[in-house]
């Protein structure tokens, strides 16, 4: 089964799934819950849970369309193979071992920054703006490699997530030598 989640406001996500017309579950993550427990940094970015919800290839990058598989350096072709390898059983199932190995964990700079993202969302709510965008600030300081940070709070701030700012920010990232997107190996 497939399960696709935004980690948008609900009004901002809602006319991109009504025109994507999924005929699967769909669901809207306002508050980036899903980000912050399976250590998501980047959208897309998929999680395959087997039937026993055990995961078995954590967040990985994955685009259906060519179009994204270059903008992001990757084989969309592997990426499919591998996946139908997996549903359809022709995979051997990876050892926990394997899985750890793929999984990086947060470092305590990303975790306080997780931690100002969420006070920053929580004080937006509340109508205090100003102690928000601080809060935003920081978190996006302390983890600029974290884009469902940065990116995830420009909406908030009035900014278009896919916008001229965004552009230059991922443009700006590039350019210091850093990578957006990082896949995990296709095996």
């Amino acid at each position: 089964m497939v399960i696709t989640v935004a980690t948008d406001r609900a009004d901002d996500a809602r006319s991109w799934i009504e025109r994507a017309n999924p005929t699967h579950p769909t669901l809207i993550d306002e508050h980036h819950r899903l980000g912050e427990l399976y250590n998501m940094v980047n959208v897309p970015t998929v999680v395959w849970i087997d039937e026993t919800g055990r995961i078995t290839r954590p967040n990985d990058v994955a685009f259906t369309t060519e179009k994204g598989g270059r903008y992001a350096n990757v084989s969309t072709d592997e990426q499919m193979a591998l996946l139908r390898g997996w549903v359809r059983g022709s995979l051997p199932p990876p050892s926990d071992d394997d899985i750890r190995k793929k999984v990086t964990p947060l470092s305590e700079k990303s975790q306080l920054a997780r931690a100002h993202f969420g006070l920053g969302w929580w004080l937006h709510r509340e109508g205090r703006f100003g102690a928000a965008e601080h809060h935003f600030s920081i978190g996006g300081e302390l983890a600029p490699d974290d884009f469902m940070i940065r990116r995830g709070t420009m909406p908030l701030r009035g900014s278009d997530p896919f916008g001229p700012e965004f552009v230059e920010m991922v443009t700006d990232w590039l350019g210091s030598g850093h990578t957006y997107y990082l896949p995990l190996p296709v095996e």
